[in-house]
């Protein structure tokens, strides 16, 4: 099990994207993807998504907002992912040329039109949008999406 965070940082009706095309042999090559990666030992979800978000673009995020928790069985073909899914709008410092890929704010308008994974086009309504804090379960099979499941929590 990898524990990991992704977190969506927002400002005035954009969100920082990074488009993954820099490094090699990375299962995420060509897509655009929220900021994030894995815990390190001892820390809570709040310092890592704080600490990943600062060393991937430069940005030093307040308030996280944790949104929801994805469980992607096997999704690198050995590992299940447990991410902790964030947003964030309140930050200080300027974008850095990130080692992951190239960082933009895309309009909210425009994010759909972005060469993401099929379930970030799911769950990312449920995460920028209203929706209540949710658990969910996204199968994968050698990068195609199979199935999902969610369960929403009252607030």
């Amino acid at each position: 099990m990898i524990p990991a965070t992704l977190c969506y940082v927002r400002d005035r009706g954009r969100t920082l994207m990074l488009h993954r095309i820099k490094k090699l042999q990375d299962i995420h090559e060509g897509k655009w993807n929220g900021l994030g990666g894995k815990f390190e030992p001892g820390e809570s979800p709040e310092e890592c998504v704080i600490r990943e978000v600062c060393e991937e673009s430069g940005l030093f995020i307040t308030q996280p907002r944790l949104k929801g928790y994805i469980v992607f069985p096997r999704f690198d073909g050995a590992n299940d992912w447990h991410v902790f899914i964030f947003t964030a709008e309140h930050f200080t410092g300027e974008l850095l040329d990130s080692p992951e890929g190239r960082l933009e704010w895309i309009d909210d308008e425009r994010l759909f039109d972005l060469n993401l994974w099929e379930g970030d086009r799911i769950f990312l309504p449920w995460v920028l949008g209203q929706a209540p804090f949710f658990t969910a379960k996204f199968l994968y099979d050698r990068g195609s999406l199979q199935s999902h499941s969610v369960i929403f929590y009252s607030p």
